[in-house]
């Protein structure tokens, strides 16, 4: 009896144990297809969806009409010479006066943008008269017809530099913070509910959080590129060559810097959730991981012209999906250094990636108060 009873467990292993641990990938599989059917069928991650996707692409399509819809026409007082001179000036309504005088009351009351009047001594015959500045449009075309050099046709436009990195920084910091948000609430409602109890069962926890983490990454992405050809889509309508030509490598870059950014914060708030066992608690715990994307986020928009700082910039993990396609946007970075960032970010990663699990597989069964960061690194409060 001895014998025999000291055999069974070695000749009987347990076929659940057995099941997961063979089974990783196909556990995980399970868990994606679950996490991406759950978020397909909330009306909320739809409505948002669609709405980003034809906001976008209808804001590049009206891109070339909307300067005339927000445009305004001025109105500038003119004598008998000043009539002729403004007639072929766009966006400028003439408001005959009978007298210089008259120009200037009116241009003193606001009730005109300028006046254009006669002037002898000027080397036009005319002179403007503004209140505080004159408009540009009609100094500009009242003024002789100076000779023009180009000192480099291809320079960025400061105003689109901004918008790029404006529009990518907030690409990202929506992206990580709403689906990274999604994996924390979605790890504490089944811990709260004790579903979590049920899915390790039959399965390991590192597949859980794998899986939680791959499906996110891939509703993250769907959505960026869906956006990605509606604004494509927007451009051709618009004739719009700048979308496809000059912001083209950018966001060739762009791509595999977020996805791989990504990964790393979805893994980082799978954690932060796996520590609390409430709601209320996830944002103590979460806060941490949004400040590290959201510092950098808004460095890179405050040093945007400042050469030395993207560098730096570049090379910070939570900062690159935005840094490098802005520098390779100015034509400021060697060929190299993408490929440097790129091999950082995935070290990184790769890291964070380990600490996560470490921490998952730690918290995600413990219940009562919520654990520290230092807490669930070195087992302390894990009775």
């Amino acid at each position: 009896m001895t014998a025999q009873t000291k055999q069974t467990p070695a000749t009987q292993p347990n076929p659940t144990m057995t099941v997961a641990r063979a089974g990783l990938m196909a556990a995980m599989g399970l868990v994606i297809e679950r996490e991406i059917m759950v978020r397909l069928r909330s009306k909320a991650f739809m409505i948002s969806t669609i709405l980003s996707i034809v906001l976008f692409g209808a804001l590049v399509a009206f891109s070339g009409t909307l300067p005339s819809l927000f445009s305004s026409t001025d109105k500038v007082a003119v004598t008998s010479a000043g009539t002729q001179a403004v007639e072929g000036i766009d966006d400028v309504e003439p408001v005959d006066v009978g007298s210089v005088a008259e120009a200037k009351e009116l241009v003193r009351s606001d009730k005109v943008a300028a006046a254009v009047v006669d002037d002898s001594e000027s080397p036009v015959g005319l002179r403007v008269i503004a209140q505080r500045s004159a408009p540009d449009s009609i100094v500009s075309a009242l003024s002789q017809v100076p000779t023009v050099e180009i000192l480099d046709p291809d320079a960025p436009d400061p105003g689109l530099t901004s918008l790029m990195g404006l529009g990518l920084g907030l690409v990202f910091f929506m992206s990580a913070v709403t689906f990274g948000s999604t994996i924390a609430s979605s790890v504490v409602e089944e811990k709260q509910s004790r579903i979590v109890e049920i899915l390790l069962a039959s399965t390991s926890a590192r597949a859980l959080m794998f899986g939680k983490v791959i499906a996110c990454t891939v509703l993250a992405f769907g959505q960026i590129a869906l956006t990605a050809v509606a604004v494509l889509v927007g451009a051709a309508i618009s004739g719009n060559d700048l979308v496809l030509g000059k912001i083209a490598e950018p966001i060739a870059w762009f791509v595999p810097l977020f996805v791989i950014g990504f990964v790393m914060v979805a893994a980082l708030y799978a954690a932060a959730a796996s520590m609390v066992s409430r709601t209320e608690d996830l944002g103590s715990t979460a806060t941490p991981i949004m400040m590290t994307i959201f510092l950098p986020y808004m460095a890179v928009i405050m040093f945007s012209d400042n050469e030395s700082v993207m560098a730096v910039m570049s090379y910070i993990p939570f900062s690159a999906a935005v840094a490098v396609p802005m520098r390779v946007f100015l034509g400021t970075i060697e060929w190299w250094e993408p490929l440097v960032s790129l091999l950082i970010l995935a070290v990184t990663t790769l890291g964070a990636l380990l600490l996560a699990t470490r921490i998952f597989e730690r918290s995600i069964l413990r219940s009562g108060p919520k654990l520290s960061w230092k807490q669930a690194l070195t087992g302390g409060g894990l009775g």
